[in-house]
């Protein structure tokens, strides 16, 4: 390799160029940013860095309980909230996230609600891009890439047991 040859973003660590994958934040329950400094920033950085090279759009919206119950009895016959809804489509989709539920979960494991947030988008960009956790193997997999791509930003990993 020549001096002049630039390495590529995944190389050099740097985010995927933003202008190529699409990723639209919505705050849909403003106490999200009282509980959560700069969730907003989290989660598009979170989502653009799990993003693969084959998603082109995302949108995550911060939520609360209330509408992620409603969502989720709507869509998956579930009656309760609970931390993250994915919703793929073509070459990208959607993901909800609970506030409660959120720092709740954090709140329990003895996370940061703002590490347990890119976790769960994490998670849930994985999901858009086809990754399952119902088969153990398959949940490992799923927990690896996580923890690769948590450690790319910085965030610990979430299997490993303190």
């Amino acid at each position: 390799m020549g001096k002049d040859r630039k390495p590529s973003p995944a190389t050099a660590g740097h985010l995927p160029n933003p202008a190529a994958i699409g990723i639209e934040i919505v705050v849909a329950a403003p106490a999200w940013r009282r509980h959560v400094p700069r969730a907003e920033r989290l989660a598009r950085r979170a989502a653009l860095v799990a993003a693969g090279p084959a998603m082109a759009a995302a949108s995550v919206m911060l939520a609360d309980d209330r509408t992620v119950r409603r969502l989720n009895a709507r869509h998956r016959g579930r009656d309760k909230p609970t931390n993250v809804l994915s919703f793929p489509a073509a070459r990208g989709g959607d993901l909800i996230l609970a506030l409660g539920v959120v720092l709740r979960e954090a709140r329990a494991a003895g996370r940061r609600p703002g590490h347990h947030l890119v976790h769960l988008v994490v998670h849930g960009v994985l999901h858009l891009a086809g990754h399952d956790h119902h088969h153990p193997g398959d949940a490992r997999r799923m927990e690896m890439a996580e923890a690769r791509i948590l450690h790319r930003l910085g965030v610990p990993n979430p299997w490993r047991q303190a």
